[in-house]
């Protein structure tokens, strides 16, 4: 299986449990990887054939500044869900990144990653 990943997407989104976090916002970074097979696309040379990155990216910060919830876990597999259904795409790697989570220690970043896959 081929991969395609879109890396270090942005957007702002008000997700969490605690009130300032879904009044004030906060910065998340997303992380996907593709997994489809991109043979038919390359012998034809056809954007059609395989998965459009553009459409993929904003589609995940749409999410991202779309309904709150208090879980990246769920933000995560929404992303993820939406992934799966592009045609041909038969798993994703979603990975989500909340580098000012409210943690009282000092720390570089907190992040999910899930698989899903078709069933």
């Amino acid at each position: 299986m081929d991969r395609v990943a879109l890396r270090g997407l942005r957007a702002r989104g008000h997700h969490g449990v605690f009130p300032r976090e879904r009044e004030e916002g906060q910065t998340f970074i997303v992380d996907v990887v593709l997994g489809l097979d991109t043979r038919p696309a390359a012998a034809g040379d056809d954007l059609a054939k395989t998965v459009h990155y553009g459409i993929v990216a904003e589609e995940v910060v749409e999410i991202v500044q779309g309904d709150p919830v208090d879980l990246i876990e769920t933000l995560a597999e929404r992303i993820a869900q939406q992934c799966l259904k592009h045609d041909g795409v038969s798993e994703v790697e979603v990975t989500v990144h909340k580098p000012d989570a409210p943690i009282t220690v000092p720390f570089d970043d907190v992040t999910i990653t899930i698989t899903r896959s078709r069933v």
